[in-house]
Formats: C-alpha cells, structure tokens, sequence
C-alpha cells in the first residue's frame, strides 16, 4: 500500500466546537468545503491541528465519520492515529481505515521514549498489520524523538512508509530526506509542515504542504503551489510573504502560549470570519477572548482578509 501518492497542500484540518463541547457539524462541512472549493489536494484530520490528542476514542470516530461523509471523495483523507504506542495506534488504525480514511499518520511512540531500534519495528508493525499507506509524522517538539532521515528514507525504499509529513523544524534533516528519496526513486511523498517557509520547501524539493494557516486562507496556499508547479519562483516567494503577514494571528496575543496560541488564533479567525460558530477550545484549553481576539481581527483586517 506505500505506492499511494499525494502532491500539493494538504491542509491539518480544524475541529470547530460547540460552546459546550460537542463537535459542530455545521461549521466542520462550512470549513472543510471552504477548503475543497478553494482547490486544496487533500485533507488531513486528527493531526495537533484537528485536536487528536484532546479527543476521546468515539469523538475520533465521529470526527473521522463526519469527515469521510462532508469530504465525500471529492479529495484524500488522511487520518492521523497518533497515540502514546503502537498498540493503541493500531485500534485508531483499523478503525479510521473502516470509516473511509485513505492513508493514515503516525508517530513515533512516546511517554515510554524508546530507541530507533523500537522506533523502526513500531512502523513496521503498522505497515505490516494495518496495510495501509502510512505517513510517518515527524514532530520531535510533541514527542520528543527526532525521526532521523536515513531511517525515513531505508523504511520509504522498503515500502513500509507512504510518505513523511515533516514538522520537525529541521531543515537540514528535510533537505537531506530529500535527496536521499531521489536517489532511491521517489517512493515517499514528503510534505513540509512548517507553513511559513513553504516557498523553501517547495525550492528544495517537497512534494507538498500540511499548513494549518489554509483553514484561515486556503487560496494563497493553492496558488502557491502551481506556481512552484510551475517554477515561477518569484511568484512562490511572493504569495509566502503574503501568506506570512497573515500569520501574525500567531505573535500578536499576549498570555497564552502553545495550543492555545496557535490552535486558538486559527479557530478565533475562523469565528471572526463566519466559518466558525464559535471559538471554543478543547479542555482545559481557553478560547481567545477580549483583547487577543481583536488583536487577531486587526490582523485580519489589515491584510484584507477580513473586511473592518
């Protein structure tokens, strides 16, 4: 199954909330077909984005079945199966592949840290058991084990992994992966997580993007990405930039951090925005209120995203 293949942006969907914490079908259909319509290659739920490690077995459930039935295979569903370790990954697996998913993406484990030598037989395990397209997530921040490109690469001309969506911040590790897959014939698609420096991957030789900015403005990304298709580098460079003055929905609240800082901007501009009922975040987690919100509507306003 590592023959299945993905190209362009492929954005980590967000889960919106009901004020009581229920999942608000509504606004889910409003964003994922905002992203469909827009032109996006793929989509990719239950990744940090789409609140995996927040949801409880049947919320996944219901996120990945609601999911399957608005996406209605008009584009790619991934489904990330992230969990502490390789048995537990295994039952989101077989479940998530029931429900309609067309690949899935893993982690390594962790809070039991363990070595590559773990690290390998743990992908190989959900190769071997799940036989499906699996994209390894590498994401040491969260997980605390950088997945080391010569290994991504052996386990890519192997075919035990699909692709790799890299959110590591190693741009060395990433450029190596690269060329490293090109040698071996270009059996895994690689896909930057790091939304603010697209344009670089792209130069270097990613096959896509999974940025969470696209739930707030899919089009930029689309865009962006035909014309790297189409080697019009300057035009790359110049929707990154454009892309980037959006971004500061990221840097310009003050008192929070992490999840709620990142995770909280996108559903805060999505709410401002009409896509979003409501701003809610999983527990223990706030929405962002008061002056941060209207910090994340000045940015909004002043790159035209939103009218004032």
């Amino acid at each position: 199954m590592a023959d299945f293949k993905i190209r362009g942006v492929v954005p980590p969907v967000t889960v919106p909330d009901t004020d009581d914490h229920q999942l608000d079908v509504p606004s889910f259909e409003r964003v994922i077909n905002r992203m469909i319509d827009a032109g996006v290659d793929g989509l990719f739920f239950l990744g940090s984005t789409g609140e995996v490690v927040f949801s409880t077995d049947e919320r996944r459930d219901q996120i990945v079945r609601e999911a399957v039935r608005i996406v209605d295979h008009r584009v790619p569903v991934l489904v990330g199966i992230i969990d502490t370790e390789t048995e537990r990954m295994l039952e989101h697996g077989r479940r998530a592949l029931a429900l309609g998913a067309d690949a899935l993406v893993a982690t390594c484990p962790f809070y039991a840290l363990q070595g590559m030598t773990e690290v390998e037989e743990h992908f190989r395990i959900l190769h071997e058991e799940l036989d499906a397209p699996i994209f390894a997530y590498d994401i040491p921040v969260c997980v605390h084990t950088k997945l080391p490109w010569k290994l991504l690469a052996k386990l890519g001309a192997e075919g035990v992994l699909a692709g790799v969506k890299d959110s590591s911040g190693d741009d060395v590790s990433f450029r190596y992966l690269v060329q490293e897959n090109e040698k071996n014939g270009h059996p895994l698609t690689l896909l930057t997580g790091h939304e603010i420096v697209v344009d670089g991957a792209y130069l270097g030789g990613a096959d896509g993007s999974v940025p969470g900015l696209a739930n707030v403005i899919p089009v930029p990304y689309v865009e962006q990405w035909k014309a790297a298709e189409a080697g019009d580098w300057a035009r790359v460079k110049e929707l990154q930039d454009q892309i980037n003055e959006v971004s500061h929905i990221f840097d310009v609240t003050s008192g929070v951090q992490g999840y709620a800082g990142g995770v909280g901007a996108f559903k805060c501009a999505l709410n401002l925005m009409g896509v979003f009922d409501s701003s809610q975040m999983p527990r223990p987690v706030k929405p962002l209120e008061g002056a941060n919100r209207e910090a994340i509507r000045k940015v909004l306003v002043d790159t035209g995203v939103l009218e004032a």
